[in-house]
């Protein structure tokens, strides 16, 4: 990958991040008596046209039409659509796992897919019936081929999400090493580790076996496998000793207690870091960072703003919508 290759990118994407709210409104959102106060601090920002009575029962479509308009045109102005797919792939292996149980179940749930902006629906939907395709990526048809073939010996529908949870943490390693750039296989790297760690976290919670730990854990992080596998069976509060002395301890350290993990505080940490390993792509005048750490703000932005709608709309405290707002990106 050559960083120059975006020389002419990245000027467009600064300007892209004038539209980004700043955390003095934010602070207002929040501080907004009701959902019509919202309303009118929005009115005065490029939120404005999903801004209108009742704008709180569409706001959530209006974001998702607005963050596929985003992907279409950052596919179309970058020299490498890879660097689009590493943020988007998320929302791909999200509409593998609804359209593989949909076949399976002979149900419609395209309402329940989301636009990444590279593959359409009814390209997912024909791998997944022939087993084909023209359009997509090989590592996308492998995970296809091990999910069809498990579906032919088992009816039990979350095994569908354990493969492509697996596929999708091993792709983003892949794409991560092909592109060379260091910096973004680091922010990877860290991806696969916390959500290593909330796997790990969650099946201890669950009780659930080595055997199931081992097919869910990835192997593709910088904490191996089988150091995550030695704490299968053990306690929660060992997996906490060994968090806090981990490379992750400061990172994590306001989700963990001595024998419990508040779990959305974990959610929390993570996303933050992550926000700000992007954040470090600010000084970059090129390469493919600042693209990324626009994206991650504007879903950042995006996840805060539906939770003061929602908050506000639920009658949720201040200190209770507080508690659940992200660290802003940009």
């Amino acid at each position: 990958m050559k960083q120059a290759d975006y020389h002419t990118v990245n000027p467009l994407i600064r300007g892209k991040e004038l539209e980004l709210l700043p955390q003095e409104t934010f602070d207002r959102l929040i501080q907004a008596k009701t959902i019509e106060e919202v309303g009118t601090i929005l009115s005065t920002t490029i939120y404005r046209p999903f801004i209108y009575e009742g704008f709180e029962h569409d706001f959530e479509k209006n974001l998702a039409d607005q963050r596929s308009q985003l992907f279409r045109w950052l596919v179309e102005i970058s020299p490498q659509k890879e660097i689009i797919w590493m943020y988007t792939m998320r929302f791909t292996f999200h509409n593998l796992k609804v359209l593989s149980k949909a076949s399976f179940i002979n149900e419609d749930l395209d309402y329940l897919t989301i636009d990444d902006g590279l593959y359409a629906i009814d390209w997912l939907k024909e791998a997944i019936s022939t087993g084909e395709s023209a359009y997509l990526p090989e590592l996308i048809m492998k995970s296809i081929r091990e999910v069809t073939e498990y579906l032919e010996e088992s009816t039990i529908l979350q095994g569908i999400d354990v493969i492509y949870d697996r596929h999708f943490l091993t792709a983003q390693r892949q794409i991560a090493e092909e592109l060379n750039s260091p910096e973004l296989l680091e922010e990877v790297t860290a991806f696969i580790d916390l959500t290593n760690i909330s796997t790990v976290a969650r099946g201890l919670r669950q009780n659930r076996s080595t055997a199931f730990m081992t097919t869910v854990l990835s192997s593709s992080g910088g904490i191996t496998k089988e150091t995550f596998l030695s704490y299968a069976e053990a306690s929660m509060r060992e997996f906490i000793v060994f968090l806090k002395a981990s490379v992750y301890g400061d990172i994590l350290a306001p989700a963990l207690q001595e024998e419990t993990i508040d779990f959305v505080q974990l959610e929390t940490c993570t996303q933050n870091y992550l926000t700000s390993l992007y954040q470090q792509a600010q000084t970059a005048a090129f390469g493919p960072l600042p693209l990324l750490a626009f994206l991650q703000a504007k879903e950042v932005e995006a996840k805060n703003l539906r939770t003061i709608v929602v908050g506000k709309r639920g009658q949720f405290s201040t200190d209770k919508i507080k508690e659940r707002m992200r660290q802003l990106g940009v």
